[in-house]
């Protein structure tokens, strides 16, 4: 079945939804979403939302402690234009009916928290329930719109992408590639849908479930990363990826946080034995940059032989931990933890990509009319180390910008002629397989997550990263050749997208060899800013025929 409309968004979290309220004053927007609406890393959520909106703080203090958090890799001009728009993107989401919490001090107009590198209190927040407060509000904005159309349990198999070589003589000098839509599978009716759109913006979230312990959800499988690297966009920096240093440590607790937002209020990292230890790390103690908690507690964990640390916040009032952080209470409740009386056990888990599918200033990758907004692009804001609650924050920023793009530029794409589409190819798997060899996809995903883990961690080394891409690409060599005998699925789908994004974090890996932000290497323990001071950049090796082809990303050859 085919599908047009004037814009398509593929993911429903805070960047998704925010790109399409502002794009549906000026045509009609699909956003099509692999599961629930609701089901994104924006709801899961907690901190808050970082701003300036406090009195002691300023526009060049949150300038300056981001650059300081992205370790030389930061694009100071981003960095500046994402602050400064800071204020204004918080009132809009206010203006959506986001329950912020308000401050009690008179002339005050929010709460500010504050979190781990931040120099002042900025943080905006809803308890610490925040990304589950800006979705609900936002999804109920467009659910109201009548521009937008939400399809749920869509997942997109690939970028539909029309590619040109412009030659001069006989030598093609340059490629011009234009993205028209994507083709997608809806589930569980395993229907492929084609949906048309002049402009496409991925809004597909981060990867976190390349590595066995995450804070991400199910869905965080790096969809969008892998769509876009085989259309042949750019992607950079994916060697960077936030270990987030305090998840919930209990067998009955998924993928829990606890939010960055503990420690800034009072909360001190301690080992079993009651001693806190973030004072021989970093000056900063428990409010240092998260790359630098998270290798303390992996240091502590290693030499002591114990499973977690603890995170100790019993010093504050119950009352007021009950009211501040009432989801982290109740959780830890009903797994038999008081937080007003008991340290947390936490451990370090998977994160956030800092890095991702390259943009500009409006969010444009370097496929015409393809864009990239939230976890998914590597706009240059985070560098090597993203500061804390500036995700949702960038993510706003970026989806107003390329809306505002779009808008601009609209009138002259609906003039375009869309060229004829084929039919999807069906690039993974089969709807009608016979034999069934679904095992292959749990053990490999089983194997990927514990490879990543254990090879691509916190602490890396060159031997085990050369071992992790022999065996990253021995894995994806078994999943092509048993395609045929394992029926089309989301599961499938996800896997490929999976072990190909763990390859490329490998590769960006072993290209940078120097210590910086996130990426820690043992055999190269300095940082180079002569060598190095600068973004890691991989992009499949595009088409070299003139013609215009169009077809799935998955068509184009390595």
């Amino acid at each position: 079945m085919e599908h047009q409309f004037d814009f398509l968004v593929i993911g429903s979290g805070i960047a998704g939804l925010s790109f399409a309220l502002r794009a549906a004053r000026h045509g009609t927007v699909a956003i099509v979403t692999k599961k629930d609406k609701l089901e994104t890393s924006t709801n899961y959520a907690q901190g808050g939302i970082a701003s300036v909106l406090g009195r002691d703080d300023s526009f060049p203090l949150h300038i300056e402690d981001t650059l300081n958090a992205g370790d030389g890799l930061c694009h100071p001009d981003i960095v500046e234009h994402v602050v400064r728009s800071g204020p204004d993107r918080i009132r809009e989401l206010a203006d959506y009916g986001v329950p912020f919490n308000r401050s009690p001090v008179e002339g005050l107009e929010f709460d500010l928290g504050r979190e781990g590198g931040h120099s002042r209190n900025r943080i905006v927040h809803a308890h610490d329930m925040t990304g589950r407060a800006v979705e609900t509000a936002l999804v109920s904005a467009a659910e109201n719109n009548p521009n937008i159309h939400i399809y749920e349990n869509h997942l997109a198999l690939d970028l539909i992408v029309e590619h040109f070589a412009i030659k001069a003589g006989s030598i093609a000098v340059r490629h011009r590639d234009v993205c028209w839509g994507a083709y997608i599978l809806e589930s569980p009716r395993m229907e492929l849908h084609t949906f048309l759109a002049h402009a496409v913006v991925l809004c597909t979230g981060g990867a976190g479930k390349v590595y066995l312990y995450t804070s991400n959800p199910d869905v965080a499988t790096g969809d969008g990363l892998a769509m876009a690297y085989r259309a042949g966009a750019c992607l950079a920096n994916l060697e960077f990826v936030q270990f987030h240093p305090t998840c919930l440590y209990h067998p009955h607790a998924k993928n829990f946080l606890i939010s960055e937002a503990v420690r800034g209020e009072g909360g001190r990292l301690i080992d079993r034995r009651g001693k806190a230890f973030m004072e021989k790390y970093h000056p900063l103690k428990d409010l240092a940059f998260r790359d630098v908690v998270a290798r303390a507690i992996d240091t502590e964990m290693k030499q002591s032989g114990d499973d977690c640390v603890f995170l100790d916040i019993t010093h504050r009032e119950p009352d007021y931990l009950k009211t501040r952080f009432p989801n982290i209470y109740q959780k830890c409740h009903l797994l038999g933890i008081d937080i007003t009386k008991d340290p947390i056990p936490v451990v370090p888990a998977a994160h956030y990509i800092c890095g991702g599918i390259v943009t500009d200033g409006f969010g444009r990758t370097t496929l015409e009319n393809l864009y990239a907004v939230g976890e998914c692009a590597c706009t240059g804001l985070h560098g090597a180390n993203r500061l804390a609650s500036n995700s949702l924050l960038e993510a706003m920023v970026f989806a107003y910008e390329s809306a505002f793009h779009c808008a601009e530029h609209i009138q002259q794409w609906r003039k375009r002629p869309v060229p004829e589409i084929p039919a999807c190819p069906i690039p993974m798997g089969h709807l009608n397989s016979i034999q069934s060899e679904m095992v292959l996809i749990a053990h490999n995903w089983d194997i990927i997550r514990r490879l990543m883990w254990n090879y691509v961690g916190i602490v890396r080394t060159d031997k085990r990263l050369e071992l992790a891409l022999t065996h990253i690409r021995q894995i994806r060599m078994e999943i092509r050749e048993h395609l045929p005998n394992i029926p089309l699925s989301n599961d499938l789908v996800e896997l490929q997208d999976l072990a190909l994004v763990a390859e490329l974090i490998i590769r960006c890996a072993i290209q940078r060899k120097e210590s910086r932000g996130l990426h820690y290497n043992l055999d190269h323990p300095r940082k180079n800013d002569v060598a190095w001071r600068q973004d890691t950049v991989v992009r499949r090796r595009q088409v070299e025929d003139p013609r215009g082809v169009v077809g799935a990303a998955n068509n184009v050859p390595t």
